[in-house]
């Protein structure tokens, strides 16, 4: 990713809502935030309405508007079920670049590879950049990341966007705080625009995923860290996104797991698939990794977003009392006592055979 940018962020009707990429760069990037579009909440400020990401950013009603605040950048701050770019987002995306602003998207529908926008690029002299395109060349998994020195710590969850890269985040964050030598891995579209490197794991063909893993683990490892820490994606019960999942559990060979779960959650939707319980989803997350190389639950990141300050107390508590682990919400209450309560735990683990690796072909 490029130096610094000034970004207008196009979250409509979604900022508070489905705004994870939006809400991700401002409270982690270093890039600034000048503005946000979403009619809803024309006239109001990011920090009125999202406290905890701690940014001051005027909200209005259009691209046109925004650009009183000398964006240089339109960045895609919510992305649609599937990725795809809806049709009315297509006339203030052409605003955006006839503006001369570079346009950063996180979706699955490549914007550069778009007839219309790539020739509008040219025209006015702007950058496209599809933050989700894998690299072209990925190789199958090896088996090379088992010799990494650093203990490999994988968020996992109870669903989609309940805070894994948040938590990932913080926990590198506590580490380094508490003197560790500790690298945050992206693996998704935000956490990319976050840490300005990393491959989005959902959009590398299946036989390769595991080794685009493997490969972000080893890129990770040449700065020698302490600790690495992978931002997770998906759940294991996922009716769509459990295979991204699977293949980070086995790609990136993690030797602990950090369980971050949403306890407001029923259901995964649209599918009314049941978000499952603690203990299932331990011994679930636990038994997949037990095959190939083991990695234990060392605790619990509890989202506790939109709950009183007593409830989320309690929730909590309950993840406590379920798992007999350490829990916390790393947003609410910091990320520092979480950190300390499992570090002792995250430890190198072997795989569960070492042998000379021959990768077959099929």
């Amino acid at each position: 990713m490029p130096d610094a940018r000034r970004y207008l962020i196009f979250a409509p009707g979604s900022f508070v809502t489905n705004g994870k990429t939006a809400q991700g760069v401002m409270r982690y990037a270093s890039d600034q935030v000048v503005a946000i579009v979403d009619p809803r909440l024309v006239g109001r400020n990011a920090r009125d309405v999202l406290s905890h990401l701690r940014r001051d950013a005027p909200i209005v009603a259009s691209v046109a508007e925004g650009l009183a605040y000398g964006p240089t950048a339109l960045l895609l701050g919510t992305a649609p079920m599937g990725g795809q770019l809806p049709l009315e987002w297509r006339a203030e995306i052409l605003a955006a670049i006839r503006a001369g602003l570079n346009v950063v998207s996180g979706l699955h529908d490549f914007l550069a590879e778009d007839p219309e926008f790539s020739v509008y690029a040219r025209t006015y002299g702007t950058e496209i950049v599809d933050v989700r395109k894998a690299p072209d060349a990925i190789p199958i998994f090896s088996g090379n990341v088992y010799d990494v020195a650093a203990p490999i710590l994988l968020t996992v969850g109870n669903e989609c966007a309940v805070g894994k890269m948040t938590v990932s985040l913080e926990i590198a964050a506590a580490a380094r705080t508490a003197g560790k030598n500790a690298v945050f891995v992206p693996t998704g579209q935000t956490g990319i625009m976050i840490a300005g490197w990393g491959v989005a794991i959902d959009r590398v063909v299946a036989d390769f995923a595991a080794g685009a893993a493997e490969q972000l683990v080893l890129q990770a490892a040449r700065s020698e860290p302490d600790l690495i820490i992978v931002e997770g994606q998906g759940a294991i019960n996922h009716p769509a996104y459990a295979a991204v999942t699977t293949a980070l559990l086995y790609g990136c060979a993690p030797d602990a797991l950090l369980l971050v779960c949403n306890p407001s959650l029923k259901a995964i939707e649209p599918y009314g698939t049941p978000v499952l319980s603690y203990r299932d989803l331990i011994s679930m997350y636990e038994a997949a990794c037990a095959a190939v190389k083991p990695a234990h639950v060392v605790g619990v990141a509890v989202n506790t977003s939109g709950l009183s300050e007593d409830d989320a107390a309690c929730a909590v508590e309950e993840a406590r009392q379920q798992t007999g682990l350490p829990a916390d919400d790393v947003v609410r209450h910091g990320s520092a006592s979480l950190y300390a309560s499992i570090a002792e735990n995250v430890k190198k683990r072997a795989p569960l055979r070492r042998t000379s690796l021959h990768v077959p072909s099929y």
